[in-house]
């Protein structure tokens, strides 16, 4: 791997910490453009999948600056939002300081912590999401345990992240636009290109929709369903705790 960002191992979340630190104050806006507003969409569809009802405890891991929190607390949810990046997290209490539901700020707080080590007790949570976070974990086997772990039994848990499309056409169309056109996003924006080249590297060794699948099979959840999004580019993950 030759992406400054991208280190496998140990050294893992302090490159990732690195890379968010850098683009944090243009995060949104990179997404807006390089999705074409999709994301928005996807993250709506998220939290539409979860069927969150008023009052259910949620936890939104890798919360990043807040797009799925805000939304499962405006769909009725009490939620946490947990991320490890300082400079994310800035942008998101922010966004929270303004937001015109003054009334409902009180259902929504975010906390400095590692997705890896979530500091609640087993079963705290009806549901239990994270957007884009998962490629981005040291493990993301162990990310989906530890999203198990917190999720009461009944409960939900949803994964929205990037994916790798079947057909071989469309998988290198796909393939070939992260690999040469969203750099351009980072060079434009942040004046680094390596801070969007990471997607691919990153996803790359991303088992994506089948690994994930197996994955909450092994952890004994039920009602697995992989939803591919624009051909398979995108995927969210639903189970149910056992």
């Amino acid at each position: 791997m030759s992406n400054k960002f991208y280190q496998p191992g140990e050294q893992r979340a302090a490159r990732v910490g690195d890379l968010f630190g850098a683009i944090a104050p243009r995060y949104d806006l990179i997404n807006d453009l390089q999705s074409l507003w999709l994301h928005r969409r996807w993250k709506k569809l998220l939290v539409k999948m979860a069927g969150v009802k008023p009052g259910e405890k949620a936890l939104d891991l890798c919360c990043g600056t807040g797009d799925i929190a805000f939304a499962l607390r405006d769909a009725g949810a009490e939620v946490v939002g947990l991320d490890f990046s300082a400079a994310m997290l800035a942008v998101a209490e922010k966004r929270l300081k303004n937001t015109p539901a003054a009334s409902s700020a009180s259902r929504l707080q975010f906390l400095a912590g590692d997705a890896l080590r979530a500091p609640f007790a087993d079963g705290t949570f009806d549901i239990v999401t994270i957007g884009y976070g998962l490629r981005n974990l040291e493990s993301w086997e162990r990310g989906l345990e530890e999203m198990a772990r917190v999720t009461r039994p009944g409960g939900r848990l949803l994964a929205l992240e990037f994916g790798k499309p079947d057909g071989w056409l469309w998988r290198g169309i796909y393939f070939s636009w992260l690999h040469w056109m969203v750099p351009l996003f980072g060079k434009v924006f942040c004046r680094d290109s390596a801070t969007h080249a990471y997607i691919y590297e990153s996803l790359r060794a991303y088992p994506a929709q089948r690994g994930v699948a197996e994955k909450l099979k092994a952890l004994g959840c039920r009602d697995i369903e992989a939803r591919n999004l624009l051909g398979g580019a995108m995927s969210i993950h639903f189970a149910r705790r056992s």
